[in-house]
């Protein structure tokens, strides 16, 4: 091993798991997590920045404020591709699949073989640190994302989404449309493209997961084989005050859609603040009480037919300056079901919960989270969204073993208000001439 790689075993006693993290001494960060009786499954996750928020490259003094909204779409195709073919297709030749996409703040690179496997990893570590961009190659795809551009306009849950953002958020990004515009698009060259790329695809912003039946020993000494010394980057991220007051309550449209769908959100005051795994779990904890499907509220809706088991959803949504909860699905009365939710969030917060449910949703909780480890596709997932929060993931399902009811209502009075919830629907086309 380098002197200059630093690897930690990280294990929980309560877990009785470990898995290895280690710091390259190319700047990559890796986890691997050996899971001896399941297939191989390997994860890498790019981070480059949040939609459209505007960063200082403090290496050239660079402002960067259309790069990654108007060009991290290309990341999950483009970036793919090299001068003698694709990563596809070469994923193909040797029996893996593949995959990658973009979310509002990170890449995803992803395959899963069960062989093959240093092969897979080869052409991962090769590609991320190679991109190819020409004029043709980039010209070839400003067609079909423009496109792409335009189905996500007709999309009814696309649209309600970024109606919702844009009714809560005055001015951070994450209400512009992850994907830009066809006009954001079509100014791209390839020399934007690498200046992103050099800025944001640097190593030290990257992070690898290998999890599933591999060794540790061979993937360091794969890494050691494939990747370049990358020095690091300094990337500021710049965001305007964010008031703690939502835009407007509500947005209606009407899309051709077979039934209404709705999205509530609840903005956080001070959703800019960094949540520890506590505060992660605790708030999960919070709404599998007030809305998984045994609580009273999901029961409700239910039995007076206002939701449908298979659509209502509920997330807790956070990221780089923001958090909200969201509600969504399917409803005959979408503005009844929101009237639900905030009667729901006040008798709560008079009435608060006991700590039999808080022992009930979290027991649940941990024996879902812990369940998950048995999958390596889902630990390849938490482990990167964990890392490029800040947090660490047996911390994370530690702490459902720590909750009190304490916990949980200091959280209900901190989040629930009810001035800062909004709601987007999107009603049929037919209805217009009801």
């Amino acid at each position: 091993m380098s002197a200059e790689m630093k690897n930690t075993l990280v294990e929980s006693k309560l877990l009785r798991d470990g898995y290895r993290c280690v710091k390259h001494a190319s700047g990559l960060t890796v986890f691997i997590y050996p899971k001896a009786e399941c297939a191989v499954r390997m994860r890498c996750l790019a981070r480059a920045t949040a939609p459209s928020i505007r960063s200082l490259n403090a290496a050239t003094r660079i402002r960067q404020r259309r790069h990654p909204r108007a060009s991290r779409i290309f990341w999950s195709t483009s970036f793919l591709k090299a001068e003698d073919g694709d990563a596809f297709g070469r994923y193909a030749e040797i029996g893996a699949s593949a995959n990658a996409y973009t979310s509002f703040e990170t890449t995803r690179y992803l395959f899963s073989c069960t062989e093959n496997a240093e092969q897979a990893l080869e052409i991962l570590l090769d590609f991320v640190q190679s991109p190819y961009f020409t004029k043709q190659t980039v010209e070839k795809e400003l067609g079909i994302i423009g496109q792409e551009i335009k189905m996500y306009d007709d999309d009814p849950q696309w649209r309600m989404m970024f109606s919702l953002l844009r009714a809560m958020y005055h001015t951070h990004p994450i209400k512009d449309d992850i994907a830009g515009t066809v006009e954001s698009i079509a100014a791209i060259t390839p020399e934007h493209l690498y200046r992103c790329y050099n800025t944001f695809y640097n190593l030290n912003n990257m992070a690898l997961c290998v999890s599933g039946n591999c060794d540790v020993d061979s993937v360091l000494a794969l890494c050691d084989k494939m990747l370049k010394k990358s020095a690091p980057v300094q990337v500021e991220r710049v965001l305007d005050a964010e008031p703690d007051s939502i835009v407007r309550p509500a947005v209606e449209e009407r899309l051709a859609v077979a039934s209404p769908i709705f999205e509530f959100g609840i903005k956080e005051a001070d959703g800019g603040r960094h949540r520890s795994e506590k505060d992660l779990a605790v708030t999960e904890v919070l709404l599998d009480i007030m809305a998984s499907d045994s609580s009273p509220l999901f029961r409700r809706l239910l039995d007076t037919s206002l939701i449908n088991e298979a659509s209502f959803s509920y997330e807790y949504f956070e990221g780089t300056g923001y958090g909200a909860v969201l509600f969504g699905g399917e409803s005959s009365d979408p503005h009844a079901v929101c009237a639900a939710i905030r009667e729901e969030m006040r008798r709560l917060k008079a009435e608060g919960v006991s700590e039999e449910d808080v022992r009930r949703s979290a027991k649940s909780l941990y024996g879902a989270n812990l369940a998950g480890l048995n999958s390596p596709e889902v630990i390849a997932n938490a482990a990167m969204t964990m890392e490029f929060n800040g947090r660490e993931l047996f911390r994370y399902i530690e702490c459902f073993s720590e909750i009190t009811a304490a916990d949980v209502n200091a959280r209900i009075q901190a989040l629930f208000n009810e001035d800062k919830t909004a709601v987007s629907v999107i009603w049929p086309l037919e209805e217009e001439n009801a």
